[in-house]
């Protein structure tokens, strides 16, 4: 028989703004299990499965939902979910529990294998030629650093609540239901467009290794289809299909795949750098800063996307053993690791070929065959396809447990919540990506899908920087209204300097006049957010040198969203309005009925 929650545990774990986040004293281990809750078919697609919310039970319950959208709106604009909640009660709605079956090994190579693609051998010779010469390398440390600062936080978060939500759950907590919503809209963007740049990324590698003339024979034109959407690629659509399938099957299976295919890799990567520092020239490094310290922060913005794909592996922490050991040493422990390694990749590029001769389409291949090495086309080729093979996969996890996540949640319909009682994998969420992604892949160019999620992650990254410190410096129900004003205070001085001098570099011609000013001003608001007393330490393990990590990630997310460019801003507020029209008009009664569910079976057990 399942053991019955606490009056206290039902409490704080009740969705609602009149409840605060709670404070379990493990974190690790489920209050309830979710297998306890009665079991039903896994194959299953009746309307209850999707729509079971009492506003959506026939047309005149809608319109009375309709009728208060903005009362709901606004009650779920203040609410913030818990710790509990994310850990047990989201879990239900899954029916089977997901397999603990990973270790810190899994993760690290987890890591490696969603980060490393194809983005290094790509970007390091673009950048390299039309902006950073040699000082790619600081590009590099740079994006690497700020890069570094948000693992840290998603790692505290990770360790302390080791859901499938990754940073939607963690947003939900600390920033609301609404904020977290769209974070999720942006989450489920950032996977079918990243999948399916990822595919066809993959079918122009395999392509080239046969013809390099033309990276599209292998592709289907249609005549009278737009341009951008008119070359059907029918590989990038298995592809996307077979290792969706392999994460479907089992996690531990997929991760074995991942961290073979990425030791591999990285005996790749290895070789091309000893390679490099033996046949490289230290007098191609000079001039270092060719164009300056603005060239070295503009390619900075751009390369910092061969370090995306690590939020990925923070949504695995509910199928990890043990969550306070796994995740800090593989999240921690593998993004040091490849931040050296890009930069020593950067380092040997620009000493084999000076950095005006580099070729910013095939620049590591190019470079071999300037050397007398012709054959090195094929391994950057090979290694590259094998990286962007592991990014499929560790994507594919990853996506389906976010997807989950969002669904346990109701934010979509709770059916692709479901988790596969043999496999003990979200096979609905997971199809639910591969099929878009796959369709998305089989018509859209690369010059399409690449500028339309890089605004949302940075972004991201930010907010999971504050929702740090709002969990470290505001509890509520324990916070005084003095020290939330002062909090409140600090953390947009924080916000504005970094946005001052992100407007500063994008509009100054010289001067440091206004850099001065605003990192002062930065340094004054963290130190001030530094004086306050901290309301919460972490439990298990955090963040350390706090607030002063977490507010320069904010500064550094900042900086590098102002230099996206007017295009990526007008992408990002149109897919924005898009998702505050679905969540007006579907998520927040879903939401709202659930939360609201929730609060009465509360009030029931509670006599």
């Amino acid at each position: 028989m399942p053991q019955i929650p606490s009056s206290r545990d039902l409490i704080k774990s009740a969705d609602s703004p009149l409840l605060s986040p709670s404070d379990s004293d493990d974190p690790t281990t489920p209050l309830m299990d979710p297998a306890d809750t009665p079991q039903k078919s896994y194959w299953r697609w009746s309307k209850q499965d999707f729509f079971p919310e009492p506003s959506f039970q026939n047309c005149s319950a809608y319109r009375a939902a309709l009728s208060q959208t903005g009362r709901r709106f606004k009650e779920r604009l203040l609410s913030r979910s818990s710790d509990d909640n994310e850990l047990v009660n989201l879990r239900r709605e899954s029916q089977n529990p997901m397999s603990k079956c990973l270790t810190w090994w899994d993760l690290m190579w987890m890591s490696f294998g969603s980060v490393v693609g194809s983005g290094i051998f790509v970007i390091t010779g673009q950048e390299a030629r039309n902006h950073a010469g040699p000082s790619i390398v600081l590009s590099y440390a740079v994006s690497g650093l700020s890069a570094l600062l948000s693992v840290l936080c998603y790692t505290e978060f990770a360790v302390e609540v080791p859901v499938a939500g990754g940073s939607f759950s963690f947003l939900r907590i600390e920033l609301g239901d609404f904020v977290a919503f769209l974070a999720a809209g942006n989450i489920l963007l950032e996977g079918i467009v990243g999948a399916a740049g990822l595919g066809r990324s993959w079918s122009s590698y395999f392509a080239s290794m046969f013809n390099s003339n033309n990276p599209d024979f292998l592709r289907i034109r249609i005549e009278g289809f737009a341009e951008g959407f008119n070359l059907l690629d029918p590989l990038a659509f298995i592809v996307l299909w077979v290792a969706n399938t392999i994460a479907m099957t089992g996690t531990k299976r997929t991760s074995l795949l991942n961290w073979i295919s990425s030791i591999v890799s990285a005996l790749m990567i290895v070789f091309i750098i000893i390679v490099g520092f033996i046949h490289g020239k230290t007098s191609n490094l000079t001039p270092f800063f060719p164009y300056g310290a603005e060239g070295v922060f503009n390619a900075a913005a751009v390369v910092y996307w061969s370090y995306t794909g690590f939020d990925m592996v923070a949504t695995m922490a509910e199928e990890t053993k043990k969550p306070s050991r796994d995740i800090p040493i593989g999240l921690v422990g593998s993004m040091s690791m490849i931040t050296v390694v890009y930069c020593l990749m950067a380092l040997v590029l620009t000493m084999m070929v000076n950095y005006t001769r580099i070729d910013p389409d095939a620049a590591y291949s190019v470079a071999f065959a300037q050397i007398g090495m012709n054959w090195g086309k094929y391994l950057v080729s090979i290694c590259a396809l094998k990286g962007m093979t592991t990014s499929l996969l560790v994507g594919s996890l990853g996506q389906g447990r976010y997807t989950t996540q969002i669904a346990r949640s109701h934010m979509i319909p709770p059916w692709f919540a479901l988790v596969h009682p043999k496999t003990g994998t979200p096979i609905y969420a997971t199809l639910l990506i591969t099929t878009l992604s796959s369709i998305v892949a089989l018509f859209s160019s690369l010059d399409v899908l690449s500028s339309v999620f890089s605004f949302s992650t940075l972004l991201i990254f930010m907010l999971m920087a504050v929702a740090l410190l709002v969990r470290r410096y505001y509890v509520s129900g324990v916070s005084t209204r003095s020290s939330l004003v002062k909090f409140v205070a600090c953390l947009c001085t924080i916000i504005g300097s970094a946005i001052g001098v992100t407007v500063f570099w994008s509009t100054s011609k010289g001067g440091y006049v206004g850099y001065v000013v605003g990192v002062v001003v930065w340094f004054l608001g963290t130190l001030g957010l530094a004086l306050l007393p901290k309301q919460r330490a972490a439990k298990v393990w955090g963040v350390p040198v706090v607030p002063w990590l977490p507010a320069l990630s904010i500064g550094m997310n900042v900086f590098l969203i102002g230099s996206l460019g007017y295009v990526a801003f007008l992408r990002f507020f149109i897919c924005s309005g898009v998702m505050v029209l679905y969540y007006l008009f579907v998520g927040v009664h879903a939401t709202h009925d659930m939360a609201n569910q929730k609060l009465g079976e509360t009030n029931v057990a509670l006599g």
